[in-house]
């Protein structure tokens, strides 16, 4: 029996973890359904002890005033939909199958034009990190896809 690929296990590992966090937060807007989001959001901006007035927390309590059942919905169904190719993702790396490395490389991809273009707006370091974790896992994969595979005995 070959060895497992431990990076591609690691890589499964990151991938699944997205898709659970993903599949929570669905959950959790599911939660607001029937609810006053904004009265939610003033609460939360209230116990951080945020000025309500400031930029970002303002953001939060207009979007949150803008909800709707139907939006919320659709929220969770896409939350729910992108833990779900995580989560396929994952099985495909964990069980070192072809596709899901051909997977993880196209969704890994999809995602570097816009990293790209967010890097040359201003370097910051989580941009930075996320863009070099990013690239290292698609150029790990593309090497794992391209070296001739050993015939397993």
């Amino acid at each position: 029996m070959p060895k497992p690929n431990r990076p591609q296990r690691a890589i499964a590992l990151l991938e699944a973890a997205k898709g659970i966090v993903v599949l929570l937060a669905g959950f959790g807007v599911l939660a607001f359904v029937h609810r006053d989001a904004q009265h939610t959001a003033e609460e939360l901006v209230r116990q951080f002890h945020l000025n309500p007035a400031s930029r970002y927390p303002r953001i939060f309590i207009q979007a949150a005033a803008h909800l709707t059942d139907a939006r919320l919905w659709w929220l969770a169904l896409f939350a729910f939909l992108y833990s779900f190719l995580r989560l396929v993702e994952a099985y495909g790396l964990w069980r070192e199958r072809a596709w899901g490395e051909w997977f993880a490389i196209s969704s890994s991809g999809i995602y570097l034009p816009i990293e790209t273009y967010e890097l040359f707006k201003g370097l910051t370091w989580p941009k930075v990190l996320l863009t070099a974790v990013n690239l290292l896992i698609l150029v790990y994969l593309a090497r794992v896809v391209w070296q001739p595979r050993r015939p397993v005995t």
